[in-house]
């Protein structure tokens, strides 16, 4: 057991740099949430993919109405006129069009998607038809409510753009019931949002992010979305083989009202890696590393202390040290990340405080759960997505195989 010394203390450093990380996260988070972005306001058009009815639809949607913005298009795009979305939408428009600040309000109806998702066809055939005097495109998703600030918020880092190439934001799942299952998709995502912040490592995320129009045609998105699944993977890989940043807002950390099934809860935690798996190799692989690490350094660390204690090891400390540190730092993350969606999130807090207790709790079984997640990734490339089947070949093209 002798090399394991060595191995435990890279293992204590490690955790505590990461640790660190996460706190900086926390604090610029916090920081920079509700600072106010009024002074600068291109020209935006907002395009929102929609396809069927999610929870919750008409206040997800009146949000996007009710934008504290005097200069944009709230464009809504959907598939065909019998998906429900469409007579929704519709409604929506005749009861919400009159209060609005945005100048054009319009339902699209994009056809279906050959080549590519069904969702990335809507943002083409929207984007198509945008006005030549739109500076800035906004992408968000049809199962989120946003704050009148939101858009403010979400454009106010593209102010920069020689080193800012895209603005995002996030989401967070706000239970609607409180079933394990629904806990547990809440918590994972809330371990992904918590590596948001400050950093080099942030990935756009397509139910709310933002581009320079001129930065999405000189880095050539959309020829990479002619065949792609992911809009924002794509977006954020062209951004930054292009050397800029994608830069993620706080202030546009949303609330995502859901309710799943473990079921259900598989088939999502399975997609979104096995779309990172494809697009996204290196933070897959990063994710998959980072998932055994914390699985390996809790159980396999007290593990080992349990054996050093039985058999009188001389380093008995050292190897009780490494379980004990990565509970307790796990658990402080658990409480920092609930602690940022408590303020963030305020209005949303009294239906989270469930989800947040689970959280602080269970962290280490969300731990175990994630390595779940990330191993059913592994093999194979077909996934399901809003009812469609798609195989992905590779970045640059995907197989629609129908519903």
């Amino acid at each position: 057991m002798g090399c394991y010394v060595y191995i435990a203390g890279l293992l204590i450093i490690s955790q505590l740099l990461f640790s660190t990380l996460t706190l900086k996260n926390y604090f610029f988070a916090l920081t920079k949430y509700d600072k106010k972005h009024k002074r600068y306001a291109p020209r935006v058009a907002l395009i929102i993919p929609c396809k069927n009815l999610d929870e919750n639809f008409e206040q997800n949607i009146a949000s996007f109405y009710r934008q504290d913005y005097e200069n944009y298009l709230l464009w809504f795009v959907v598939e065909d006129k019998a998906d429900p979305a469409y007579e929704q939408l519709r409604g929506l428009k005749d009861k919400l069009a009159w209060s609005t600040k945005a100048d054009d309000v319009q339902v699209l109806i994009a056809g279906v998607g050959q080549e590519c998702s069904q969702k990335i066809h809507n943002l083409l055939y929207a984007y198509r038809r945008i006005p030549k005097d739109i500076e800035t495109l906004a992408f968000a998703d049809s199962d989120i409510c946003v704050k009148p600030t939101w858009l403010h918020h979400l454009v106010y880092p593209l102010r920069h753009p020689e080193s800012k190439g895209a603005a995002t934001g996030y989401r967070w799942f706000v239970p609607r019931t409180g079933n394990l299952a629904t806990l547990a998709l809440s918590a994972v995502n809330a371990k992904i949002a918590q590596l948001m912040g400050n950093t080099p490592f942030n990935h756009a995320w397509g139910g709310s992010m933002a581009i320079h129009v001129q930065t999405f045609r000189e880095l050539g998105i959309e020829k990479l979305w002619q065949k792609a699944v992911s809009d924002d993977y794509s977006l954020s890989c062209a951004v930054k083989d292009a050397h800029k940043k994608v830069e993620f807002v706080p202030g546009c950390l949303v609330a995502t009202s859901e309710s799943t099934t473990w079921a259900k809860l598989f088939e999502f935690g399975r997609r979104q890696f096995v779309i990172t798996k494809v697009y996204a190799p290196q933070m897959w692989s990063f994710g998959l590393f980072s998932a055994v690490y914390s699985v390996f350094g809790l159980w396999g660390g007290a593990a080992l202390a349990i054996y050093a204690g039985i058999t009188q090891n001389h380093y008995v400390w050292l190897f009780t040290a490494v379980p004990v540190l990565f509970f307790i730092t796990q658990f402080t993350r658990a409480i920092l990340r609930q602690s940022m969606a408590s303020k963030l999130l305020a209005e949303d807090w009294p239906r989270l405080k469930v989800a947040a207790i689970a959280d602080i709790t269970l962290f280490w079984l969300w731990s175990l759960l994630m390595l779940v997640l990330i191993l059913s990734s592994v093999f194979g490339r077909t996934i399901r997505w809003r009812s469609i089947r798609y195989k992905l070949i590779s970045k640059t093209e995907t197989i629609v195989l129908g519903t």
